[in-house]
């Protein structure tokens, strides 16, 4: 089966869009088409048989280690001697928002975009090549 990155992306973003569980998107493996549905209320697109096997779960970011363990492993990269403030970011709310401060104040914002796209990328290429689904686009 095949799918476009863009729509595979737009799937994973909605997904982590919000703390797991709160939404989340099928892949159906028969026709390469999308769901969605949000806890929130707001979208239900769900099949009836969505426990099926045919249906694929797409993952959160935190399931591809593209959460608090991306962000470290940035910040050994590119602020080693501010592991710890990072890390210590990260135990409150709101922690995304302080950190791309600190990064806007360290002129490295940027920098993150690109490291977090080109990581991200990598990941659900490989967790699309593990499930047997190629990846066009």
């Amino acid at each position: 089966m095949k799918v476009k990155f863009g729509d595979l992306e737009d799937a994973f973003l909605f997904v982590s869009m919000t703390p797991p569980f709160t939404h989340s998107a099928v892949l159906c493996r028969d026709t390469g088409k999308f769901y969605y549905k949000s806890e929130l209320g707001d979208v239900d697109e769900m099949p009836e048989d969505v426990d099926d096997e045919k249906y694929l779960e797409v993952p959160h970011k935190n399931d591809l280690d593209l959460g608090k363990a991306l962000v470290l492993g940035f910040a050994s990269e590119h602020l080693p001697d501010e592991v710890h403030e990072v890390d210590r970011i990260f135990s409150r709310k709101g922690a995304y928002a302080r950190f791309k401060q600190l990064l806007e104040n360290r002129g490295l914002l940027q920098e993150w975009y690109d490291y977090e796209n080109q990581r991200t990328k990598t990941a659900l290429k490989e967790w699309c090549a593990n499930e047997g689904i190629e990846v066009v686009g």
